[in-house]
């Protein structure tokens, strides 16, 4: 299957100061106690985490949608490329199965610009001598288009929760 020359892509791109030090930024992005805390858009939950912090590691993330969304349990899962402690992460996400095995978007009602993979980095810059952290997170290659939007909102949706999380 050949790339469609017309289909406009574009990464997504949030950058975000979090009222926290690096360090406890970072945890909340790598320790599964933490992740369950804020992982998903507004009023959703985030049941359980597993986390393999190493480059090649896996982790597997679900998000359970309120009653009145339908109260489905979603998971996302993903491998680590490149981890830099306090720094950097970089990873693919992707839809899965509760134990990390990637599933088609389509299969599950997702229309067709929704990307199975999703090469992620997630940059920690301290900021305020070292009081405040500078969270640069990049989804590459997105289609433009609806779904896209709707990930753009749901990750800062997300970020917004992580920052209250961490005010906790």
């Amino acid at each position: 299957m050949t790339e469609n020359p017309h289909v406009i892509k574009q990464d997504l791109v949030v950058i975000r100061i979090i009222d926290a030090p690096v360090e406890m930024v970072w945890k909340a992005w790598t320790d599964p106690k933490h992740v369950m805390r804020w992982w998903g858009p507004k009023d959703y939950t985030s049941p359980s985490a597993k986390i393999d912090l190493r480059e090649g590691g896996k982790f597997v993330f679900s998000m359970l949608a309120p009653k009145e969304q339908g109260g489905f349990e979603h998971f996302t899962a993903g491998v680590y490329k490149k981890v830099v402690p306090l720094e950097f992460l970089e990873f693919t996400q992707g839809l899965s199965d509760k134990d990390g095995n990637p599933i088609d978007p389509a299969s599950v009602g997702m229309p067709p610009d929704f990307p199975a993979e999703i090469r992620t980095t997630i940059e920690f810059r301290p900021k305020a001598k070292g009081e405040m952290t500078e969270l640069v997170i990049t989804e590459y290659d997105w289609t433009m288009g609806q779904m896209a939007v709707y990930s753009y909102a749901g990750l800062q949706q997300s970020i917004d929760k992580l920052s209250e999380s961490l005010k906790k």
